[in-house]
């Protein structure tokens, strides 16, 4: 999963304000506001339209608001040789913003380091303790791990399994457990076993956030291309993970 920039047409995009609260809206940027609308910036459109980034449960759309600021259109606009002038605010203000909150929650999940915390990429990987393409991509991973230019952070999960959770707890709970998760993806797997209430919990909310995003397969891996924030459910194939990784195999 990943966002691009594809338009070619310039257009202005500025953040909202922090001034900029309904009442600053136009009229009728108000009543969708009112009918359930979020607003995430607002950008300068061509023909005198003043544009806006929304959303609505989930759905991205722009409103375009006439000069006199009695009317809105929502919809896509689009120039004399077809181009769509909506898709670069919803990057901008919508998708950019979220990639980075996003990432900013994984930072914040509770995962397992595997590699040099020097390495210059970093991916986080939904790792449950059960899955065996889980084990597939630590071992496919090894050569930039081992080299020190790819750092894995393994978000534990408990999902696919009766004893995935304890097996998931057992490893953040470890006295190191980074060597623990070597150990087991080597084929000494780690046996289930009861730990503190707040292991048990950081296995808990890894589950939760896991779900909450959608996700559906482990390993789901996610990680930075071109400052874009891109996804890759299941075992890559080698082109996709060599992409992964940054480069060929040292």
């Amino acid at each position: 999963m990943a966002f691009r920039l594809t338009l070619g047409t310039a257009l202005a995009l500025t953040a909202i304000a922090p001034w900029a609260t309904a009442d600053d809206w136009p009229a009728p940027v108000r009543a969708l506001v009112e009918q359930g609308l979020e607003i995430h910036g607002e950008f300068q459109a061509p023909g005198d339209l003043r544009g806006y980034a929304a959303s609505h449960q989930g759905r991205e759309m722009t409103l375009f608001v006439t000069a006199d600021g009695e009317h809105a259109i929502v919809g896509t606009l689009v120039d004399a040789e077809g181009n769509d002038l909506s898709e670069a605010p919803l990057d901008e203000l919508i998708r950019a913003p979220q990639e980075g909150e996003l990432w900013q929650r994984l930072e914040e999940s509770h995962w397992i380091a595997d590699g040099s915390a020097d390495a210059p990429r970093v991916l986080y990987t939904f790792t449950d303790p059960n899955c065996p393409y889980c084990h597939r991509f630590w071992e496919a991973a090894r050569p930039w791990v081992e080299a020190g230019e790819v750092q894995l952070r393994h978000v534990m999960v408990g999902i696919l399994a009766p004893d995935s959770p304890a097996k998931a707890a057992a490893l953040l709970g470890a006295d190191n457990p980074e060597t623990a998760l070597h150990a087991h993806s080597s084929g000494d797997g780690i046996a289930p076993s009861a730990q503190p209430r707040h292991i048990e919990d950081q296995v808990y909310r890894n589950n939760q956030l896991f779900d909450e995003l959608g996700f559906y397969a482990t390993p789901t891996t996610l990680f930075l291309h071109d400052g874009r924030l891109e996804r890759v459910d299941g075992m890559p194939d080698e082109a996709r993970l060599i992409e992964m990784m940054g480069g060929e195999a040292p």
